[in-house]
């Protein structure tokens, strides 16, 4: 059930906040916020660091990971911080999904992507 809440409560939020947004930014055209709605079905795996992300989770990832500053970005928005996403596990997905092309040592904000 939780879930789905914090699903609703990302959805809402990015409805809200996004409406306006036309410049490129760290995801291109589309804001970080509205990107971190792909990463949805990652929620249970952004909570327990001991998790195996879904095939959806990583795969949505791997997409977004081909910009590791949209990545980046994504991880430290206000939708994944609304969603209660704890970025310092978020920021292990990429390596609990076997990324081999991963970007080692990116630095995103006081986090380094494992």
């Amino acid at each position: 059930m939780r879930p789905l809440v914090v699903l609703a409560l990302v959805a809402i939020l990015a409805g809200i906040a996004l409406d306006g947004a036309d410049s490129a930014g760290e995801c291109g055209r589309a804001s970080a916020d509205r990107v971190a709605l792909r990463l949805a079905p990652c929620i249970s795996a952004a909570d327990d660091p001991q998790s195996t992300p879904s095939s959806s989770c990583c795969s949505a990832v791997h997409t977004i990971g081909q910009s590791p500053s949209c990545l980046c970005a994504v991880m430290l928005s206000a939708t994944a911080r609304a969603a209660g996403i704890k970025p310092d596990v978020a920021i292990t997905i990429p390596k609990r999904c076997n990324m081999a092309d991963r970007p080692v040592g990116y630095k995103c904000g006081e986090y380094t992507l494992p």
